[in-house]
C-alpha cells in the first residue's frame, strides 16, 4: 500500500510538486499533536465498517476530510477539532477507503456512496440535520450533499473546493479499468461526486468556501463556482496552499466565524 501511495503521488500532476511539503506538514503536525484526543467510535453503515471521532457539546457539526488522509491528520492533529468543539458537537468521520475505515476495492463502493454514509452516521447518531464542514475530497462529498440531502445540511463549508462539474481524469496516473486498491477506486469514483450547474444553481442552503491563495485548485474549482453562484461568499486564506491551508489560523477562525453567524436560507435567484 505504501509503495501504491508513492507512485500515486508521483503520478498525479495535481500534487507532485507539493510531496515534500505535504511529508514536512505531516512532520509537524506529529511534532505539536495535542495530548488529548476525541472519543473515537466505529458503525455499520450497509457492511462497511466508519470509524469515526466525537468531541465536545452542542449543535452537531460534521467535518469530512480530504483524500489520503483521515479525520486525525485532517481536524484533530490542526487543532480544528479541539477549537470547534469549544462550542459545538462536533463528529468527523473516517471515509470509506482511509483511515481505520474499511477499505473496498470496487469503484462502484465510492462516489454518492460516500455521501451515503455521511446520512447513515447522522441516523446513527440521531442528528436531524448539522452543519458540514468539508476539505477538498470532503469538499465535493459535502456539494453532492447539499443536492442530493439538503434537509440533512443547515450550513456548510467547502474548503479548498468548489464546484466539480465533471469528476473523471482528475488524476492522469490512474487509469479508468480496475482499480488496483482502495485509493485509485475511490478517485475513479469521484466521477458520481460531479454536480451539474443546475443542481449548484438549486442550492439553498447557505455555504461558503475557504481556499488558499496559492491552491491550485482555486482556479480549477472555486473561480467556475464563482462564476455560476457570485452570492457565495469565498474566504482566501493568504500564503496558503491546498495542503497547508488546514493548519492556518485564518482557516479555523474563518469556519468559526461562519458557523456561528451563518446566513439566513434565502433561495437564489437566476
Amino acid at each position: 500500500m505504501k509503495n501504491a501511495l508513492v507512485r500515486f503521488f508521483v503520478a498525479s500532476t495535481l500534487f507532485q510538486t507539493q510531496t515534500k511539503a505535504l511529508l514536512l506538514w505531516l512532520a509537524l503536525l506529529v511534532a505539536v499533536a495535542p495530548h488529548s484526543w476525541a472519543k473515537e467510535f466505529n458503525f455499520d453503515s450497509d457492511g462497511v465498517k466508519i470509524h469515526y471521532l466525537v468531541e465536545g457539546k452542542g449543535e452537531p457539526v460534521i467535518l469530512i476530510h480530504g483524500l489520503l488522509v483521515n479525520a486525525k491528520l485532517n481536524w484533530e492533529w490542526p487543532g480544528i477539532i479541539a477549537e470547534l468543539a469549544k462550542n459545538h458537537r462536533v463528529i468527523a468521520l473516517d471515509c470509506r477507503g482511509h483511515g481505520l475505515s474499511d477499505k473496498p476495492t470496487g469503484e462502484d463502493q465510492y462516489g454518492v456512496k460516500m455521501v451515503d454514509d455521511v446520512v447513515r452516521l447522522m441516523d446513527h447518531l440521531d442528528i436531524k440535520n448539522a452543519d458540514v464542514v468539508g476539505y477538498s475530497m470532503g469538499g465535493m462529498i459535502t456539494m453532492k450533499l447539499m443536492v442530493l440531502h439538503p434537509e440533512r445540511v443547515r450550513s456548510a463549508v467547502l474548503g479548498g473546493m468548489g464546484w466539480m462539474e465533471d469528476g473523471r481524469n482528475l488524476f492522469p496516473g490512474v487509469k479508468e479499468g480496475k482499480p488496483q486498491n482502495a485509493t485509485e477506486a475511490c478517485i475513479l469514483g469521484f466521477k458520481g461526486l460531479a454536480v451539474s450547474a443546475k443542481d449548484v444553481q438549486g442550492i439553498k442552503t447557505p455555504f461558503i468556501v475557504i481556499v488558499g491563495d496559492n491552491d491550485p485548485l482555486r482556479q480549477k474549482f472555486v473561480e467556475p463556482l464563482q462564476k455560476l453562484r457570485p452570492d457565495v461568499p469565498v474566504e482566501i486564506v493568504q500564503g496558503a496552499d491546498h495542503l497547508s491551508c488546514v493548519n492556518q489560523l485564518q482557516f479555523k477562525e474563518d469556519i468559526k466565524g461562519f458557523l456561528n453567524n451563518p446566513p439566513m436560507k434565502v433561495p437564489p435567484s437566476y
